[in-house]
């Protein structure tokens, strides 16, 4: 029986279900079980040194009052500067909104891009949150099914196929989660045509852009200058649980976002804000660079080992800390797949089912965001499993 005046935005709410395998773990560490954590998408490095040595200054200092609701201005600068840096771009720091957290800047980007009843395109598969941010502001999520032929991303016909009187926006990511794929350059210049074509918004998410292997880092912002840009310093910075994250948005964007933010949020963790200065030093940087070669180390060593334990790979991921593997040589249930090996040689994998209500069956989602002997060690425990 449901509590009473619970709504039915509460009580239709779906768990995010890498958090319940998260919990799960944890119960079972509690109990003297060695676990090996491939589900959540934290990195597995420590935020760097120079970060936590501003915020401990910053406390010291006293440097714990309210910020202006977007930011403070000198990180809002340090990251438009990071912009030109990085891409050649000359942002108007103005246009930059610090956030507590990505979580908060999608929705603030829904909030100020959509109304209730608008639809919203996803890809399918996709982060999990999304379709329950745009269901928590009273839109309607519209599954995109994206193919691996098509690397796990939308093309501009998929999208215009999709498009329905009453949608509104579109989000998309590259890298992706949970797939790591990236979306091409002239795709996403043809997909912002279908879009700005129809009055509708794009919302691009670069949480993992910082976090790519074969090529270069990009920005949709130098193909599409109107694009809501979400970021975060959760994963390249290695600051997750300091709950900071940002947007660029268009210049008629600045004051309705800046309204939201000081109305939902007041203000962005005013330490995090400080000790975030220093993740744009050189030295960070140096740092931050090393952990993704590393990181490129693991994904290609599981790449290598995955097929021989009856999980196939249809699109090769370029970025982010993710693997989206075909289960199906295994059933044609993730989750209880990933029960059962939770259970039995306590490996904690990510059933495809959050990030894809169709095609989620058939896949499980791998994070390798532990270190080489782990990754060797988890997969040493699959195989008997696996060979079942």
């Amino acid at each position: 029986m449901s509590a009473p005046g619970l709504s039915e935005r509460g009580l239709a709410m779906e768990p995010f279900r890498v958090m319940q395998v998260l919990a799960r773990s944890q119960a079972l560490e509690a109990v003297g079980r060695d676990v090996i954590h491939l589900e959540v998408g934290e990195p597995d490095f420590p935020t760097p040194e120079p970060v936590v040595a501003a915020a401990t200054r910053a406390m010291a200092a006293g440097v714990v009052r309210y910020t202006p609701a977007h930011g403070t201005g000198a990180l809002r600068a340090a990251i438009a500067g990071d912009y030109l840096r990085l891409y050649g771009l000359r942002i108007d720091p103005e246009r930059v909104v610090v956030t507590s957290g990505a979580s908060a800047a999608i929705l603030l980007a829904l909030a100020a891009g959509t109304d209730a009843g608008d639809a919203v395109l996803l890809p399918d598969p996709g982060y999990a949150c999304n379709r329950q941010f745009v269901t928590a502001l009273g839109g309607q999520p519209v599954p995109v099914p994206v193919p691996p032929q098509s690397g796990f991303q939308p093309t501009a016909s998929r999208i215009a196929a999709a498009w329905r009187p009453g949608t509104r926006a579109v989000m998309l990511a590259s890298p992706a989660n949970p797939t790591g794929t990236l979306l091409p350059e002239a795709e996403l210049t043809a997909i912002a045509e279908v879009v700005r074509g129809r009055g509708g918004v794009l919302i691009m998410d670069e949480i993992y852009g910082r976090l790519i292997f074969d090529r270069p880092p990009g920005t949709a912002l130098s193909t599409v200058p109107d694009a809501v840009i979400v970021n975060s310093f959760s994963k390249y910075y290695a600051m997750t649980g300091w709950r900071l994250g940002w947007m660029v948005v268009p210049e008629d964007w600045i004051e309705p976002v800046r309204r939201l933010a000081q109305n939902l949020f007041v203000a962005p963790p005013t330490v995090a804000q400080t000790a975030a200065l220093a993740a744009f030093e050189p030295a960070t940087e140096t740092l931050l660079q090393a952990r993704v070669r590393e990181l490129q180390a693991r994904r290609d060593f599981l790449l290598a080992a995955l097929p021989g334990l009856g999980l196939e790979l249809h699109a090769r991921p370029e970025g982010a800390f993710y693997i989206y593997a075909d289960s199906r040589a295994h059933g044609s249930d993730s989750e209880a797949l990933c029960a059962r090996i939770l259970d039995e040689v306590g490996v904690a994998l990510t059933p495809g089912t959050d990030f894809s209500p169709g095609s989620g069956r058939d896949h499980i989602r791998i994070a390798y965001t532990q270190p080489r002997e782990r990754l060797e060690e988890a997969v040493a425990r699959l195989r008997p499993v696996l060979a079942r």
